[in-house]
């Protein structure tokens, strides 16, 4: 019908209006369940690689507190705590004193000879002994050889010897500690007149003791005793008497006689130190003399030898305290003192001084009861305070030098306790030139043991610090033009599928552990090395030149030959060209040393140079090191400059750019972020080497640039000294500090890194 409008029912035949439910395909549930499994994955990756790096920051931030809390020590100044004093029955003036080394028993020697005996823990008073029981004395000098072996002179004119020991004996597992005195029979220096001895100074040696007595009279007597042998019978003791001859007319105030029994030390009222050759007991000599000070004349007060008889300690009366070594002149056996330092003065005369038997740490004191600890080779004042013990009249250090006595003009002991673990560590000892003993100047020397306690720990970083930066320098130098020049052909010249073949190579080239490379370095590389040395430095002359030629002659040769060498393969045809002037540098470098170096180049730089040639150098170093390092350079640049945007380089040679001037003026400065990343963590991985460093050079902690010689470096020093360095020792310590210094500098060059990195990128984005 006209008008009418036909409504059509939707498919499915619901009514109208009416949307039937739309069916999912299964494939579409398939592909939604696959996408929730996903999401949940990457949820859960997410959150454990989260977890990871947070659990590898804490790490490296434990490690970090472990290396601070080892390090800390180090600096931390000494103390010192009163622990008892102990108050005698009868008060006497004592003129010495000492304590075993558990400090449980300690000793006084009184001015009326009598040795007594205190126990330190209960406070009792022991046995007491005499010098000499057949007669009353009185002691006029006391002094000590070491090793508690003393000796007393007295008003007659004796001097006698005597030895504190200190049995130890184990009861039910417990430690006791008793002390005893055996005294020698008294040497008569004045038989005559009895006149009283003023000072005294004693030594002993492998030839035997020696004593130099100053009478009232001013002369000095020497008494010695030798072993004579005979090839007969036993040997016998030869007592020896001379009296020195008189090198000056002032008062003789302090005395000292080095260990070794060669040169007798004299201190005047008005500040000289004279020198007296005692080697021949029987003609003793008078040598030279130096003044102390040079503007005013003060008197000298205490003269002491430190542990190793080498310095010589020096108070006055005006207060201050210096150090002098005993130097021997060049060429010749004539020895001189030289000032090395001046320590905090006291506010009085010096009137103590007391050796540690450990180390080259030394006490002062003056009559006020102020005590002052100080150190030889820093040359460092770590500590001043304020006795009780006042006047004070004597103190005694404990053999272990964790501990003090002092004892006042009444015999009153007070024990202390000295916390002083580190006293030879400071930051000028550490990173400074010092004055060692036997040195003829400062300089930097790490020599951290030696045979015997008398031996000056030597804890300068510098030269290991100077050997990382050494090793690391060479390696960068051998490895950096190889590994960027190699990713730069490889990624913009060299064809794909070689590249597919080149590259993998390369990078297993990281899978080799740096053991082997060393140990091949050691033991192959070094002696090949040293025979062709001079070939290997015309390498890299001989090599270019020839490159050079050949390519110039390859592009002139016709076309068809060309068509041979497929592009992207020419380095194949180069290899038989480095292989030749490999050979050729090697015979020009034989040639060159038969006629111009005088047949032997190792020869020739010692000569000409001043320069010595140790097998294990630094190019040796430079060699190995550089080729574990370039794998790692090599990787990084190379995927830095292959992710260059294509269109980048197309547009440059659409714009007439060669291939060369695109990789160069493009590629290269786009690329330079990711280049200057390889570098740094390349740069990072030199410093932290150990193994290769370690078998490659002579370990040797030298401060010389020349790449003839070794080096030591911090890595590796950390590796060969750790395990025999004794727990919480000062070694042990030092090692934490240099592993501290390791962590601090592989932190900045990251750091450094990481914003030149994000600069370059800024600047480059825009590209």
């Amino acid at each position: 019908m006209k008008g009418a409008s036909t409504v059509e029912k939707p498919p499915g035949g619901g009514a109208s209006g009416e949307v039937s439910p739309r069916t999912v395909p299964s494939s579409e549930k398939v592909t939604a369940k696959r996408l929730s499994h996903r999401l949940l994955i990457d949820k859960i990756v997410r959150r454990l690689v989260t977890v990871g790096g947070i659990a590898i920051i804490f790490s490296i931030l434990a490690i970090f507190f472990v290396i601070i809390l080892e390090v800390v020590p180090l600096f931390l100044p000494p103390s010192i705590t009163q622990l008892k004093t102990l108050v005698p029955k009868t008060a006497a003036l004592p003129f010495a004193g000492g304590v075993d080394r558990y400090q449980r028993v300690a000793f006084s020697l009184t001015q009326s000879g009598q040795i007594r005996f205190t126990s330190l823990i209960s406070g009792a008073q022991l046995e007491s002994v005499k010098l000499n029981p057949n007669q009353p004395i009185q002691v006029t000098a006391v002094t000590s050889a070491g090793k508690n072996r003393y000796a007393a002179g007295t008003s007659i004119g004796q001097v006698i010897p005597f030895q504190i020991q200190y049995p130890v004996e184990y009861v039910d597992d417990e430690r006791i500690i008793s002390a005893k005195a055996i005294i020698d029979e008294p040497i008569h220096f004045d038989r005559t007149q009895n006149q009283p001895v003023r000072d005294l100074a004693y030594s002993i040696s492998d030839t035997g003791p020696v004593w130099v007595a100053l009478m009232e009279s001013g002369a000095l007597n020497l008494f010695a005793e030798e072993e004579s042998e005979s090839l007969l019978g036993p040997s016998e003791s030869v007592e020896i008497r001379s009296i020195l001859p008189s090198g000056t007319t002032e008062k003789i105030t302090a005395m000292a006689i080095d260990g070794v029994e060669q040169d007798l030390y004299v201190g005047t009222s008005d500040g000289q130190i004279i020198r007296y050759d005692i080697s021949d007991r029987s003609d003793p000599k008078l040598g030279g003399a130096v003044y102390t000070t040079e503007n005013s004349k003060t008197g000298i007060t205490t003269l002491g030898f430190l542990l190793g008889d080498q310095t010589l300690v020096v108070g006055d009366e005006r207060g201050r305290v210096s150090t002098w070594h005993v130097v021997t002149e060049p060429g010749t056996t004539d020895r001189r003192l030289v000032k090395v330092y001046d320590y905090f003065p006291h506010q009085g005369p010096v009137t103590l001084l007391q050796k540690a038997l450990r180390n080259k740490g030394f006490m002062t004191a003056d009559s006020s009861g102020r005590i002052q600890i100080h150190y030889g080779t820093s040359g460092k004042t770590s500590l001043t305070f304020q006795s009780d013990a006042t006047p004070l009249q004597t103190m005694a250090l404990a053999p272990k030098g964790n501990g003090l006595l002092t004892l006042n003009d009444q015999g009153a002991l007070t024990h202390y306790e000295v916390d002083n673990p580190h006293p030879e560590i400071s930051l000028d000892v550490l990173f400074g030139k010092v004055w060692y003993e036997g040195y003829p100047q400062p300089e930097y020397v790490w020599q951290s043991t030696g045979g015997t306690d008398e031996f000056e720990s030597k804890f300068s970083l510098t030269p290991l610090v100077f050997g990382t930066l050494k090793g690391t320098f060479y390696a960068m130098l051998f490895a950096i033009p190889l590994a960027l020049l190699s990713a730069l052909y490889t990624s913009q010249f060299m064809h794909r599928d070689l590249r597919g073949k080149i590259k993998p190579t390369i990078e297993f080239m990281a899978a080799l552990p740096s053991v082997v490379l060393g140990f091949i370095a050691g033991l192959w590389l070094a002696p090949i090395l040293e025979g062709i040395l001079p070939g290997i430095l015309l390498l890299p002359i001989v090599l270019s030149v020839l490159i050079l030629v050949f390519m110039s002659l390859l592009r002139q040769l016709p076309e068809r030959f060309k068509m041979f060498v497929k592009p992207g393969f020419e380095i194949l045809i180069l290899v038989p060209v480095v292989l030749l002037g490999t050979w050729l540098s090697i015979r020009l470098g034989y040639a060159l040393e038969e006629f111009l170096l005088a047949e032997d180049y190792r020869i020739w730089i010692r000569k000409a140079l001043g320069l010595t040639f140790d097998q294990r150098n630094s190019i040796v170093v430079g060699i190995a090191m550089g080729f574990a390092v370039i794998p790692i350079i090599y990787t990084i640049a190379e995927d830095s400059l292959s992710s260059v945007p294509p269109h980048l380089s197309a547009g440059s040679m659409a714009l007439g750019a060669s291939p060369w001037q695109t990789a160069i003026r493009v590629v290269l400065p786009t690329a330079s972020p990711g280049i200057f990343s390889a570098v740094m963590i390349g740069f990072g991985r030199a410093v932290g080497e150990t193994m290769i460093v370690l078998m490659a050079t002579g370990n040797t902690p030298i401060m010389d640039f020349s790449p003839f010689n070794g080096l030591r470096a911090l890595s590796a020093n950390i590796a060969v000294e750790l395990p025999e360095a004794p727990v919480d020792g000062t070694l042990f310590r030092i090692l934490f500090l240099a592993a501290l210094m390791l962590f601090v500098m592989t932190f900045v060059v990251n750091t450094i890194a990481e914003v030149v990195r994000l600069r370059l990128r800024k600047k480059y984005r825009s590209i």
